[in-house]
C-alpha cells in the first residue's frame, strides 16, 4: 500500500563522621492495622540535617484504607483536616497510570484487559512486579537520572563536539536501575569508580557522571578550565545528591544556609586531582554488538582510505612540530608556563594542564595551521613552501570525502573515565576571592561543611594510583548514617509519582526551600530505603502499591476548597505526559516503536523532507545532525535520540525536556500553542497517525464501532462513551464530505493508513478520514495526560 494516494564503594578508607548521626534501623514492611498503628510522633522542628530515625506510624480512623505506612502518614493529615481519601481509580485507569509512571509507555489493550479481569487478591502486586521487572523500568528511571547528570552526547559551547562514547554511561545507568543496583553503590561508582574499582570497566564508565560537564575544547586558558570543571563537579554533587544550592558559596558565604566560602572550596578540593580520559580503550572481550559493528565498519573505511590518509599524514608531519608549537603558544601565560616547562619539573598542576592540552589537541589544528600559513600572505609566518603542500592536502581531502559513506555513522571503540595523574601530590585548591579564579587566597584541604555534619578537614589516605579523595567523598555521601542523601533521593522518587515532592522544592532542602508537607512520611521512606539495602525497586514498589497511589484523580469540590494545592493528597494529581512519554507512546501506539535497549545514540529525521538541517560541523568534522540511514533508528525510544546541546530535537523540545547544560531536577509542565501545533502539524507525527490507523483497522476489522473502540483502547485504555462515540462518528462523516469536495476540486493529496493487511473494499476517502480521526484523537488531553 502506498503511503499516500493521490486522489488525492567499599575499601577501608577513613570515614567521615556525621555530627549526632546514628545507625538507621530498618522500618517494618507489613501493612498497618488499626491495632498496630501508634500515635503520630510529635513533629517538632524538622531539619533535613538531623539524624534519620524511623518515625512511629500514626493511628488513623479509617484503618481499613491503609495498605502500608505511607497511607497512614497521608491519611492522618487528611483526617485532621476533615478530608477523606478519594475512591480507588478504576483498574484501567490505574494500569495506564502505573505503566506510564514506571515505563514511560502506554499499556497495550491486552495488558489492560488482563489486569481488569484479574480477580486474584494479588492482582496489583503481580502488575507492579511485572512493571519493575521489565527493562522499560530501567529506561524510564535512567531518563530521570540523566536529567540530573546533565547528560548529552556533545560538549556544548561554540564547537559542540560530539562525545561518541557517552552512550556507554547512559547504558550503565539503564543497567543499574534494571539490576536494582543499591543506590549507595550507584553513588560510589559514579563519583569514584576509577578509584574504588579500577579493574571494573563498568565502574570506570560510571564516572561519566562527573565527565558530562559542558566543555570548551578550544579554551586557551587551561587553568581557568580546570577551575570551571571542578566547579561544575562540586555544584553537581551538592545539587544532585544533597539538594543543596552550594554554588552560592563559591563567591561568598551562603546567605541562607550556613556554608562558608572556605567550606565550598574544601568541598571542591575533593576534585582537585581529577582528570578525564575520553578515549580510554575498551577492555578486550567486553565489546558489545554495537562495538563489533563499529569496528567492522571502521576496518572497511580504514582499508579503503589507508593510502590517502597515509599521504595526508606525511604532509602534516612536515609541519606538525611548527603547527603544534604555534597552537601551544596561543594559550594564556599561566597555561604556557606549564606547557613549555620540562616534564621533569612538572608540578601536579602542570601535569593536569599538559594532560588536558594533549587531550584536546587534534590534527585539525595542524591542518588549520598549514592552510593559514599557505593562504594568508599577510601573515608574518606565511610560507611559500606550504602552498604546494596545502594544495596537495586539499586534493586528498576531496578524494577522502568520496569514502564518507563507508565511515561508521555511530559508535566508538573507546570509553570515557575519570582518572588521577598523581596519588600523593595533588594540585592545590585555594579559596578564590569572590569566586574569581585569578584571585587565589588561602589553600585548603578537603572537608565537609559543618552544616552537613562535617568536622573540618577530612583525613585521606592516598590509594595506589590516586589521591583517594573522591573515594572518601563518595563513601561519606553514601553512608547509612548520612540523613540527607536518602531523604533527597526518596523525595525525588515521590515527586515522580505525585508531581510534587514531599519537600516541594526537590532541588533545595535548604532554608530557601519549602518545608516538607509530610516530614514523618519522608523519614519513613528514607529510613526504610536505607534499611532495605538502598533498594530502588523496593522503594518504587511500596509507593506503587499504596492506597495513596491508587486514588482516583477525579476533581472534588471539598478538596479544592480545603486544600486547593492538594498538599494532603486526597486526590491523585493529574499530570501532562513528559516530552519523551508523548513521543514514545505515540510510537508505541502506532506499532512502530523499536524495542531495543542501549547502543550508540541515534538520529531520527527532524523534518520529513529535505536534508539541510544539521549540516554544520564541529571541529572534528561531525555534522550536527546526520539522519540515520537505518530506519530502525528513527523509531527508537527518545532516551536513545542523540542529545546535542546546541541542537535540541524539535519534536520533544516544545514539551519541556531537560536542559542538558545543568542538573535538571524537575520537569516543567507548560501548556503552549506550540505543543498543539507540533503534534498537529508535524509530518513525522502524522506518519505515526497513519501507522496507528493501519494498526487499528488490522486489529478491529471493517466495523466502524470496533475501530473506534480500538483507538480508545490503545490510546486511553478505555472505550468511548456514548457522547464521544456520537462525536467521533459525526467527525468521520463530516471529514469524508470535506475530503470528497476537495477531491472534486482537483488534485488533493490525502494520507491513508499504513500497512493494511486486507484492502478488499478499500475506500481511500473513508480511510483518509479515519487517519484524520486518529490524528485528532491522539491530540486529545486524554492521551497527553495520565489520570
Amino acid at each position: 500500500m502506498n503511503n499516500r494516494w493521490l486522489v488525492s564503594a567499599a575499601v577501608g578508607l577513613a570515614a567521615v563522621s556525621l555530627q549526632a548521626a546514628e545507625p538507621t534501623p530498618s522500618a517494618g514492611t507489613n501493612p498497618v492495622s488499626a491495632s498496630a498503628a501508634k500515635p503520630a510522633a510529635a513533629t517538632g522542628r524538622w531539619s533535613p540535617y538531623q539524624p534519620l530515625k524511623t518515625p512511629s506510624v500514626p493511628t488513623v480512623q479509617n484503618a481499613r484504607w491503609v495498605r502500608s505506612p505511607i497511607d497512614a502518614f497521608v491519611l492522618a493529615q487528611q483526617e485532621t483536616a476533615g478530608l477523606k481519601p478519594s475512591p480507588e481509580a478504576d483498574r484501567a485507569t490505574f494500569i495506564r497510570r502505573a505503566t506510564l509512571d514506571a515505563w514511560g509507555l502506554l499499556p497495550t489493550p491486552e495488558e489492560v484487559k488482563a489486569f481488569v479481569n484479574d480477580k486474584s487478591p494479588q492482582a496489583y502486586e503481580k502488575l507492579v512486579d511485572r512493571l519493575l521487572a521489565s527493562h522499560h523500568f530501567g529506561e524510564r528511571q535512567a531518563r530521570r537520572w540523566l536529567d540530573l547528570a546533565r547528560y548529552a552526547d556533545s560538549t556544548g559551547f561554540q564547537n559542540d563536539n560530539t562525545r561518541p562514547n557517552n552512550w556507554r554511561y547512559r547504558d550503565y545507568v539503564i543497567n543499574a536501575f534494571n539490576s536494582d543496583k543499591p543506590y549507595n553503590r550507584f553513588i560510589q561508582e559514579q563519583l569514584a569508580g576509577d578509584e574504588l574499582w579500577p579493574e571494573d570497566q563498568q565502574a570506570r564508565i560510571a564516572t561519566g557522571f562527573l565527565a558530562g560537564y559542558p566543555d570548551n575544547y578550544n579554551s586557551r586558558d587551561l587553568i581557568q578550565r580546570k577551575y570551571q570543571i571542578e566547579t561544575d563537579m562540586t555544584d553537581l554533587v551538592g545539587e544532585v545528591f544533597l539538594a543543596q544550592t552550594i554554588g552560592c558559596a563559591r563567591c561568598h558565604n551562603h546567605k541562607s544556609d550556613r556554608v562558608s566560602q572556605k567550606e565550598y572550596f574544601q568541598l571542591q578540593a575533593f576534585f582537585a586531582n581529577t582528570a578525564f580520559n575520553e578515549k580510554a580503550p575498551l577492555a578486550k572481550g567486553t565489546e558489545t554488538e554495537f562495538d563489533r559493528a563499529y569496528q567492522k565498519q571502521l576496518a572497511v573505511y580504514n582499508e579503503a582510505t589507508k593510502d590517502i590518509r597515509a599521504r595526508q599524514k606525511a604532509i602534516l608531519d612536515q609541519v606538525r612540530e611548527a603547527g603544534r608549537k604555534y597552537y601551544n603558544e596561543r594559550y594564556l601565560d599561566d597555561s604556557r608556563a606549564a606547557i613549555f616547562k620540562p616534564e621533569a619539573e612538572w608540578t601536579p598542576l602542570d601535569k593536569w594542564v599538559n594532560w588536558r592540552k594533549q587531550a584536546v589537541a587534534s590534527d585539525n589544528e595542524i591542518v588549520s595551521y598549514l592552510r593559514d600559513t599557505a593562504e594568508e600572505k599577510t601573515r608574518a609566518d606565511y610560507k611559500e613552501d606550504h602552498v604546494a603542500l596545502w594544495k596537495e592536502y586539499k586534493g586528498l581531502q576531496e578524494q577522502l570525502k568520496q569514502f564518507d559513506k563507508l565511515k561508521p555513522s555511530k559508535g566508538s571503540g573507546t570509553l570515557t573515565t575519570a582518572l588521577e595523574l598523581t596519588s600523593k601530590e595533588v594540585p592545590p585548591t585555594h579559596v578564590r576571592f569572590t569566586g574569581i579564579h585569578e584571585k587565589p587566597l588561602e589553600a585548603v584541604n578537603p572537608g565537609i561543611p559543618a552544616l552537613w555534619g562535617g568536622k573540618g578537614e577530612v583525613p585521606i589516605t592516598p590509594l595506589a594510583h590516586s589521591s583517594g579523595r573522591r573515594a572518601v567523598l563518595a563513601q561519606w555521601l553514601s553512608a547509612d548514617n548520612n540523613p540527607l542523601t536518602a531523604r533527597v533521593y526518596v523525595n525525588r522518587v515521590w515527586a515522580q509519582y505525585f508531581d510534587k515532592g514531599i519537600v516541594p522544592t526537590v532541588a533545595d532542602f535548604g532554608r530557601a526551600g519549602q518545608k516538607p508537607t509530610h516530614p514523618e512520611l519522608l523519614d519513613h521512606l528514607a529510613s526504610k530505603f536505607v534499611g532495605d539495602g538502598w533498594s530502588i525497586k523496593k522503594l518504587h514498589r511500596e509507593i506503587l502499591l499504596s492506597s495513596t497511589y491508587r486514588q482516583s484523580s477525579d476533581e472534588r469540590k471539598d478538596v479544592a476548597k480545603l486544600d486547593p494545592e492538594n498538599k494532603l493528597l486526597a486526590v491523585y494529581p493529574r499530570k501532562r505526559l513528559e516530552a519523551e512519554e508523548i513521543r514514545d507512546s505515540l510510537l508505541y501506539a502506532s506499532g512502530l516503536l523499536v524495542d531495543k535497549v542501549g547502543g550508540p545514540s541515534v538520529f531520527p529525521p527532524v523534518l520529513k523532507r529535505g536534508n539541510d538541517v544539521g549540516k554544520s560541523q564541529d571541529f572534528a568534522g561531525n555534522r550536527a545532525w546526520t539522519v540515520s540511514d537505518d530506519q530502525e533508528d528513527w523509531h527508537r525510544r527518545s532516551l536513545y535520540v542523540f542529545t546535542r546541546r546546541s541542537f535540541p530535537y524539535p519534536i520533544t523540545q516544545n514539551f519541556d525536556p531537560a536542559n542538558p547544560n545543568n542538573p535538571h531536577h524537575k520537569r516543567d509542565v507548560t501548556t503552549t500553542p506550540l505543543q498543539a501545533l507540533t503534534l498537529f502539524n508535524s509530518e513525522i507525527v502524522f506518519d505515526w497517525s497513519q501507522a496507528l490507523a493501519g494498526r487499528v483497522i488490522n486489529e478491529a476489522g471493517a466495523n466502524e464501532d470496533a475501530q473506534l473502540n480500538r483507538v480508545y483502547q490503545i490510546l486511553f485504555a478505555r472505550e468511548p462513551n456514548k457522547t464521544e462515540r456520537a462525536a467521533l462518528k459525526q467527525f468521520l462523516a463530516d471529514q469524508q464530505i470535506a475530503i470528497r469536495q476537495k477531491v472534486a476540486e482537483g488534485k488533493f493529496e490525502v494520507a491513508v493508513p499504513w500497512g493494511l493487511k486486507n484492502t478488499k473494499g478499500y475506500d481511500p476517502i473513508k480511510s483518509a478520514a479515519f487517519v484524520d480521526l486518529v490524528h485528532t484523537v491522539a491530540n486529545a488531553n486524554d492521551f497527553a495526560y495520565r489520570f
